[in-house]
Protein backbone atom coordinates (compact mmCIF):
# COMPACT_ATOMS: atom_id res chain seq x y z
CA UNK A 1 0.00 0.00 0.00
CA UNK A 2 1.28 3.53 -0.46
CA UNK A 3 1.06 6.29 1.87
CA UNK A 4 0.66 9.60 0.45
CA UNK A 5 1.91 12.30 2.64
CA UNK A 6 0.33 15.92 3.37
CA UNK A 7 1.23 18.81 5.48
CA UNK A 8 -1.95 20.05 7.46
CA UNK A 9 -1.99 23.79 8.60
CA UNK A 10 -3.76 25.67 11.11
CA UNK A 11 -4.73 29.30 11.36
CA UNK A 12 -1.46 30.88 12.83
CA UNK A 13 -1.96 33.65 15.20
CA UNK A 14 1.08 36.43 15.93
CA UNK A 15 0.46 38.81 18.66
CA UNK A 16 2.31 42.33 18.42
CA UNK A 17 4.50 42.39 21.50
CA UNK A 18 3.51 45.38 23.26
CA UNK A 19 1.52 46.76 20.52
CA UNK A 20 -1.19 48.32 23.11
CA UNK A 21 1.91 49.77 25.78
CA UNK A 22 2.13 53.93 25.13
CA UNK A 23 5.77 54.61 24.74
CA UNK A 24 5.47 58.52 25.11
CA UNK A 25 2.98 60.01 26.38
CA UNK A 26 0.50 62.70 24.93
CA UNK A 27 -1.43 65.44 26.61
CA UNK A 28 -4.98 66.41 25.64
CA UNK A 29 -3.63 69.26 23.75
CA UNK A 30 -0.81 67.12 22.08
CA UNK A 31 -0.36 66.28 18.45
CA UNK A 32 -2.10 62.34 18.11
CA UNK A 33 -3.81 62.76 21.22
CA UNK A 34 -7.27 62.11 19.31
CA UNK A 35 -5.70 59.14 17.40
CA UNK A 36 -6.20 56.08 18.87
CA UNK A 37 -5.50 52.38 17.99
CA UNK A 38 -9.03 52.06 16.35
CA UNK A 39 -9.70 55.55 15.22
CA UNK A 40 -8.06 58.61 13.70
CA UNK A 41 -5.74 58.97 10.35
CA UNK A 42 -2.12 57.20 10.24
CA UNK A 43 -0.55 56.92 6.97
CA UNK A 44 1.26 53.59 5.44
CA UNK A 45 3.50 53.00 2.79
CA UNK A 46 3.09 49.09 1.49
CA UNK A 47 5.66 47.49 -0.96
CA UNK A 48 3.43 47.07 -4.06
CA UNK A 49 4.28 43.87 -3.94
CA UNK A 50 1.84 43.05 -1.58
CA UNK A 51 -1.10 45.24 -2.74
CA UNK A 52 -3.51 42.71 -3.07
CA UNK A 53 -2.88 41.16 0.38
CA UNK A 54 -2.72 44.72 1.91
CA UNK A 55 -5.93 45.72 0.15
CA UNK A 56 -7.56 42.88 1.65
CA UNK A 57 -6.49 44.18 5.54
CA UNK A 58 -7.72 47.47 5.08
CA UNK A 59 -10.64 46.33 3.66
CA UNK A 60 -11.59 44.43 6.99
CA UNK A 61 -10.05 46.49 9.24
CA UNK A 62 -12.12 49.38 8.24
CA UNK A 63 -15.45 47.67 8.02
CA UNK A 64 -14.83 46.81 11.77
CA UNK A 65 -13.38 50.37 12.59
CA UNK A 66 -15.19 53.04 10.46
CA UNK A 67 -13.47 55.98 12.37
CA UNK A 68 -10.16 54.87 11.72
CA UNK A 69 -8.55 56.27 8.24
CA UNK A 70 -5.64 54.09 7.11
CA UNK A 71 -3.78 56.08 4.20
CA UNK A 72 -2.63 53.23 2.32
CA UNK A 73 0.05 54.25 -0.29
CA UNK A 74 1.29 51.26 -2.91
CA UNK A 75 5.27 52.13 -4.23
CA UNK A 76 8.47 50.03 -4.57
CA UNK A 77 10.63 49.14 -1.45
CA UNK A 78 12.83 51.10 -1.93
CA UNK A 79 10.59 54.35 -1.74
CA UNK A 80 8.51 52.86 0.83
CA UNK A 81 11.62 52.57 3.28
CA UNK A 82 12.69 56.26 2.00
CA UNK A 83 9.08 57.94 3.24
CA UNK A 84 9.34 55.55 6.50
CA UNK A 85 12.83 57.43 7.16
CA UNK A 86 11.31 61.19 6.10
CA UNK A 87 8.77 60.30 8.44
CA UNK A 88 6.61 60.49 5.26
CA UNK A 89 4.29 57.51 6.86
CA UNK A 90 4.18 55.62 10.21
CA UNK A 91 4.32 52.27 9.13
CA UNK A 92 5.92 50.33 6.17
CA UNK A 93 5.03 46.94 5.31
CA UNK A 94 7.83 45.28 3.31
CA UNK A 95 10.04 42.08 2.65
CA UNK A 96 13.46 42.85 4.78
CA UNK A 97 14.27 44.05 8.07
CA UNK A 98 15.87 47.50 8.32
CA UNK A 99 19.77 47.74 6.87
CA UNK A 100 22.31 49.33 8.48
CA UNK A 101 21.86 52.65 7.41
CA UNK A 102 18.70 52.99 8.00
CA UNK A 103 19.07 51.94 11.43
CA UNK A 104 21.93 54.06 11.84
CA UNK A 105 18.82 57.17 10.43
CA UNK A 106 16.52 55.93 13.35
CA UNK A 107 19.38 56.23 16.06
CA UNK A 108 20.09 59.61 14.81
CA UNK A 109 16.03 60.73 15.16
CA UNK A 110 16.08 58.75 18.25
CA UNK A 111 13.62 56.41 17.57
CA UNK A 112 13.36 52.69 18.31
CA UNK A 113 11.18 51.44 15.44
CA UNK A 114 9.47 48.10 16.50
CA UNK A 115 9.67 45.42 13.17
CA UNK A 116 6.95 42.73 13.42
CA UNK A 117 7.36 39.20 11.23
CA UNK A 118 3.53 38.85 10.13
CA UNK A 119 3.89 36.35 7.05
CA UNK A 120 5.76 34.77 5.09
CA UNK A 121 6.00 35.18 0.51
CA UNK A 122 6.88 32.90 -1.83
CA UNK A 123 8.10 34.60 -5.47
CA UNK A 124 6.28 33.37 -8.21
CA UNK A 125 8.15 32.90 -11.36
CA UNK A 126 5.99 32.93 -14.37
CA UNK A 127 6.02 32.47 -17.65
CA UNK A 128 4.05 32.47 -21.09
CA UNK A 129 1.52 29.59 -21.34
CA UNK A 130 3.12 29.22 -24.72
CA UNK A 131 6.50 28.23 -23.50
CA UNK A 132 7.18 24.90 -23.37
CA UNK A 133 9.45 24.88 -19.94
CA UNK A 134 8.46 24.99 -16.63
CA UNK A 135 10.73 23.42 -14.59
CA UNK A 136 13.75 25.09 -13.35
CA UNK A 137 16.31 24.69 -11.03
CA UNK A 138 17.85 27.60 -8.79
CA UNK A 139 20.73 27.34 -10.55
CA UNK A 140 19.36 27.47 -13.74
CA UNK A 141 17.01 30.69 -12.70
CA UNK A 142 20.57 32.03 -11.76
CA UNK A 143 21.59 31.86 -15.18
CA UNK A 144 18.65 33.53 -16.52
CA UNK A 145 18.73 36.34 -14.71
CA UNK A 146 22.08 37.05 -14.84
CA UNK A 147 22.51 36.52 -19.09
CA UNK A 148 24.68 33.38 -19.05
CA UNK A 149 21.57 31.37 -20.22
CA UNK A 150 20.16 34.07 -22.90
CA UNK A 151 17.97 31.69 -24.97
CA UNK A 152 15.11 28.90 -24.03
CA UNK A 153 16.64 26.71 -26.35
CA UNK A 154 20.27 26.86 -23.86
CA UNK A 155 17.56 25.68 -21.31
CA UNK A 156 15.45 22.47 -22.67
CA UNK A 157 17.06 22.31 -26.18
CA UNK A 158 13.60 22.80 -27.43
CA UNK A 159 13.54 25.32 -30.11
CA UNK A 160 10.24 28.05 -31.03
CA UNK A 161 10.95 30.62 -28.89
CA UNK A 162 13.52 34.13 -28.88
CA UNK A 163 15.55 35.11 -26.85
CA UNK A 164 14.91 35.90 -23.41
CA UNK A 165 13.27 38.87 -21.85
CA UNK A 166 13.36 39.09 -17.83
CA UNK A 167 10.24 41.50 -16.55
CA UNK A 168 10.34 42.57 -12.77
CA UNK A 169 7.29 45.11 -11.60
CA UNK A 170 9.89 48.26 -11.01
CA UNK A 171 13.21 49.59 -10.76
CA UNK A 172 14.68 48.84 -7.36
CA UNK A 173 11.68 46.51 -6.42
CA UNK A 174 11.54 44.05 -3.86
CA UNK A 175 11.77 41.24 -6.21
CA UNK A 176 14.45 42.60 -8.05
CA UNK A 177 16.79 43.00 -4.50
CA UNK A 178 15.78 39.67 -3.34
CA UNK A 179 16.84 37.57 -7.02
CA UNK A 180 19.95 39.97 -6.72
CA UNK A 181 20.81 38.76 -3.21
CA UNK A 182 19.23 35.26 -3.02
CA UNK A 183 19.35 33.58 -6.50
CA UNK A 184 22.27 35.36 -8.91
CA UNK A 185 24.14 36.36 -5.03
CA UNK A 186 25.23 39.87 -6.03
CA UNK A 187 25.93 38.94 -9.57
CA UNK A 188 24.51 41.77 -12.24
CA UNK A 189 21.45 41.15 -13.53
CA UNK A 190 20.72 40.63 -17.65
CA UNK A 191 20.67 43.32 -19.93
CA UNK A 192 17.59 41.72 -21.09
CA UNK A 193 15.52 42.77 -18.15
CA UNK A 194 12.99 45.82 -17.57
CA UNK A 195 10.51 46.88 -15.34
CA UNK A 196 6.70 46.53 -16.36
CA UNK A 197 5.76 49.69 -14.00
CA UNK A 198 3.30 47.77 -11.99
CA UNK A 199 2.21 43.75 -11.31
CA UNK A 200 -0.12 43.77 -13.76
CA UNK A 201 1.64 45.18 -16.68
CA UNK A 202 3.91 42.26 -15.89
CA UNK A 203 1.42 39.55 -16.08
CA UNK A 204 -0.42 41.39 -19.10
CA UNK A 205 3.26 41.59 -20.77
CA UNK A 206 4.58 38.08 -19.55
CA UNK A 207 1.17 36.52 -21.30
CA UNK A 208 1.70 38.09 -24.40
CA UNK A 209 5.08 37.90 -25.32
CA UNK A 210 6.06 34.37 -25.53
CA UNK A 211 9.76 34.66 -24.89
CA UNK A 212 8.97 36.35 -21.85
CA UNK A 213 9.84 34.71 -18.14
CA UNK A 214 8.50 37.43 -14.74
CA UNK A 215 8.79 37.46 -11.05
CA UNK A 216 5.71 38.50 -8.95
CA UNK A 217 4.67 38.18 -5.62
CA UNK A 218 2.62 34.87 -5.12
CA UNK A 219 -0.39 36.88 -3.55
CA UNK A 220 -1.20 38.20 -6.79
CA UNK A 221 -2.35 35.34 -8.25
CA UNK A 222 -2.72 32.83 -5.28
CA UNK A 223 -6.41 33.54 -3.94
CA UNK A 224 -8.92 31.82 -5.27
CA UNK A 225 -12.09 33.79 -4.33
CA UNK A 226 -9.89 37.19 -5.84
CA UNK A 227 -11.15 37.42 -9.06
CA UNK A 228 -8.49 39.91 -10.04
CA UNK A 229 -6.48 37.15 -8.91
CA UNK A 230 -7.45 34.43 -10.93
CA UNK A 231 -7.82 36.25 -14.35
CA UNK A 232 -4.22 37.15 -13.67
CA UNK A 233 -3.34 33.27 -12.86
CA UNK A 234 -5.66 32.47 -15.83
CA UNK A 235 -3.12 34.99 -18.19
CA UNK A 236 -0.11 32.82 -17.48
CA UNK A 237 1.73 29.65 -16.39
CA UNK A 238 3.34 29.50 -12.67
CA UNK A 239 6.83 27.52 -13.10
CA UNK A 240 7.98 24.87 -10.98
CA UNK A 241 11.12 25.16 -8.95
CA UNK A 242 13.82 23.49 -6.59
CA UNK A 243 17.08 23.33 -4.92
CA UNK A 244 17.85 20.09 -5.03
CA UNK A 245 20.72 18.69 -7.00
CA UNK A 246 19.89 15.93 -9.38
CA UNK A 247 16.11 16.50 -9.33
CA UNK A 248 13.19 14.26 -10.61
CA UNK A 249 10.42 15.56 -11.81
CA UNK A 250 8.73 14.78 -8.75
CA UNK A 251 10.84 17.75 -6.43
CA UNK A 252 10.02 20.53 -8.44
CA UNK A 253 7.20 22.38 -6.72
CA UNK A 254 5.05 25.48 -6.81
CA UNK A 255 4.91 28.01 -3.95
CA UNK A 256 2.00 26.77 -2.33
CA UNK A 257 1.74 27.44 1.55
CA UNK A 258 2.75 23.67 1.66
CA UNK A 259 5.80 24.40 0.65
CA UNK A 260 5.84 27.64 2.19
CA UNK A 261 5.86 26.48 5.40
CA UNK A 262 9.47 25.89 7.44
CA UNK A 263 10.23 22.11 7.43
CA UNK A 264 13.05 20.94 9.41
CA UNK A 265 15.47 18.66 8.19
CA UNK A 266 14.18 15.63 10.72
CA UNK A 267 10.50 16.57 8.80
CA UNK A 268 12.12 16.16 5.35
CA UNK A 269 14.29 13.09 6.08
CA UNK A 270 10.78 11.55 7.53
CA UNK A 271 8.94 12.54 4.21
CA UNK A 272 11.26 13.41 1.46
CA UNK A 273 8.20 14.20 -0.80
CA UNK A 274 8.20 17.66 1.50
CA UNK A 275 10.69 20.53 0.74
CA UNK A 276 10.87 24.09 1.64
CA UNK A 277 10.10 26.20 -1.66
CA UNK A 278 13.55 27.84 -2.77
CA UNK A 279 12.21 31.36 -3.48
CA UNK A 280 10.45 31.89 0.05
CA UNK A 281 10.66 35.62 2.20
CA UNK A 282 9.01 37.35 5.15
CA UNK A 283 6.81 39.73 5.49
CA UNK A 284 7.47 42.82 8.11
CA UNK A 285 5.63 45.96 9.24
CA UNK A 286 7.36 47.96 10.50
CA UNK A 287 6.60 51.30 12.68
CA UNK A 288 7.82 54.53 13.48
CA UNK A 289 5.20 55.44 15.74
CA UNK A 290 5.83 56.59 19.11
CA UNK A 291 2.59 56.05 20.89
CA UNK A 292 -0.46 53.61 20.79
CA UNK A 293 -1.91 55.16 17.57
CA UNK A 294 -3.86 54.24 14.72
CA UNK A 295 -0.61 52.57 13.03
CA UNK A 296 -0.38 50.45 15.92
CA UNK A 297 -3.81 49.24 16.54
CA UNK A 298 -3.25 48.20 12.69
CA UNK A 299 -0.09 46.52 13.23
CA UNK A 300 -1.73 44.49 16.14
CA UNK A 301 -4.84 43.67 13.13
CA UNK A 302 -2.04 42.06 10.53
CA UNK A 303 -0.65 40.26 13.03
CA UNK A 304 -3.56 39.12 15.49
CA UNK A 305 -6.14 36.94 14.59
CA UNK A 306 -8.10 38.28 12.06
CA UNK A 307 -5.01 39.64 10.07
CA UNK A 308 -3.65 36.71 10.00
CA UNK A 309 -6.58 34.72 9.12
CA UNK A 310 -6.53 36.83 5.52
CA UNK A 311 -3.07 35.66 5.02
CA UNK A 312 -3.88 31.96 5.33
CA UNK A 313 -6.94 32.73 3.19
CA UNK A 314 -5.14 34.15 0.26
CA UNK A 315 -2.31 31.80 -0.28
CA UNK A 316 0.82 33.29 2.02
CA UNK A 317 1.47 31.28 4.97
CA UNK A 318 0.82 33.36 8.72
CA UNK A 319 4.08 34.55 10.39
CA UNK A 320 3.80 31.61 12.89
CA UNK A 321 1.94 28.51 12.64
CA UNK A 322 1.36 25.31 13.29
CA UNK A 323 2.21 22.42 11.51
CA UNK A 324 1.37 18.98 11.58
CA UNK A 325 2.48 16.12 8.76
CA UNK A 326 -0.56 13.16 8.49
CA UNK A 327 0.04 10.15 6.36
CA UNK A 328 -3.08 8.75 4.52
CA UNK A 329 -3.09 5.57 2.51
CA UNK A 330 -4.03 5.89 -1.05
CA UNK A 331 -7.02 4.21 -2.00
Amino acid sequence: MIKRTHLLTGSALAVLAGAVTVLSCNGPGSPGAQDTPTSGTVAVGVDETFAPILQAQIDTFGKLYPNAHVKMSFQPEEKVMVDLINDQIKLAVVSRELNAEEKADFEKQKITPRITRIGIDGLAIVLNRANPDSLFTVAQLADIFTGKTSTWNQVSGKKGLDAINVVFDANRSSTARFVRDSVTHGAALTKRVFAAASNPSLLDYVATHPSAIGVVGVNWISDRDDPAAMKFANKVRVASITARPNPTPDDYIQPYQVYLAEKTPEQIAEHPELQNYPLRRNLYVISREARAGLGTGFASFIAGKNGQLIFQKSGLLPAQMQARIVTTPKL
